[in-house]
């Protein structure tokens, strides 16, 4: 039975890829910062610290595995976590996995990296790939645009805005795109990937793709708060943005997160890789589709509490 090493089955990615391999009889370690958060698999997988300031105990960690499968990465620079320290820390970890003998690496990165992009999220994604390529490891990197699902953020906080106000704001002129794709199609890539011995790169994009504001107007029809849409300046979205953080408590949208959108950084012309449609899986849950707010920093400061789903 082989065995299969995911970074941070407890939380979002992870725990579909987990999911699956389970369902397939995989053996599923999971290497985790948050080794007190439920474990929704029971005795099934076994929790480990990241070890990342120990080599020798992340190296025995990952001993015996066929596959990582890496998720770990972080949305936003904030105080105890930087884009910096998440790509320190997967390199450790790419260097731990090649001594401990992992034959492959399942990467997910971002669609459109680029070392030379200003924007700090995007250029370490592009340094990781880089450094994946030259490592000697097997490999597959799967770029995703934005994710959707039960534990959602982005998709779930439009909706959670769009309930209560009656006008909703758009950086710009919202005909940037995007290209959601569903976290268990995403899954399912990634464990095929996982079986595959040839390296590759792919596009994970959903079947749908749209303009940023054709996005909020289809989830505002289909949650039935159909919003007036307003355009506004990056720099005035970004004050708004600031103002809602501070009265949920969380860091609702980063000014590096709004250059990315309005960059077309989350589009590309690749087919798609998933088949989970954005709209059919929003009419499923539109029950509960943003009458929570999910939090972002939440998650990263309540390591003993399971990720809030829809």
């Amino acid at each position: 039975m082989s065995v299969h090493v995911v970074t941070g089955a407890f939380g979002y990615s992870g725990m579909y890829i987990a999911a699956r391999l389970l369902d397939e009889g995989a053996t599923v370690r999971t290497l985790t910062d948050s080794p007190n958060r439920p474990n929704p698999f029971g005795d099934r997988v076994k929790p480990e610290r990241f070890h990342f300031n120990e080599p020798a105990k992340l190296v025995e960690a990952l001993r015996g595995a066929d596959v990582l499968y890496n998720t770990y990465w972080v949305r936003f620079n904030h105080k105890g976590f930087t884009h910096a320290t998440a790509v320190e820390n997967t390199l450790k970890r790419f260097a731990a996995a090649k001594r401990a003998g992992v034959r492959r690496v399942v990467h997910i990165s971002i669609t459109n990296p680029s070392e030379n992009s200003e924007l700090e999220y995007f250029r370490g994604k592009a340094r990781l790939e880089r450094e994946l390529i030259s490592s000697g490891l097997t490999y597959s990197i799967l770029r995703p645009t934005v994710l959707f699902g039960r534990e959602d953020i982005l998709v779930n906080n439009i909706a959670w805005t769009l309930r209560p106000f009656p006008l909703f704001g758009v950086f710009g002129d919202g005909q940037y795109r995007l290209q959601p794709i569903y976290v268990d199609d995403l899954a399912e890539l990634a464990v095929r990937e996982g079986k595959s011995n040839q390296n590759s790169t792919i596009d994970a994009i959903g079947p749908e793709t749209f303009t940023f504001r054709e996005l909020v107007e289809t989830i505002g029809a289909i949650i039935g708060k159909p919003r007036r849409i307003i355009f506004v300046s990056p720099g005035f979205g970004f004050l708004v943005a600031k103002v809602i953080g501070k009265m949920v408590g969380d860091v609702f949208l980063t000014r590096k997160e709004i250059e990315g959108l309005m960059r077309n950084l989350l589009w590309t012309a690749s087919g798609p890789a998933g088949k989970t449609k954005l709209t059919d899986w929003a009419r499923r849950h539109v029950d509960t589709l943003g009458v929570r707010y999910a939090s972002e920093l939440a998650r990263r400061q309540k390591l003993g509490v399971a990720y809030q789903k829809l």
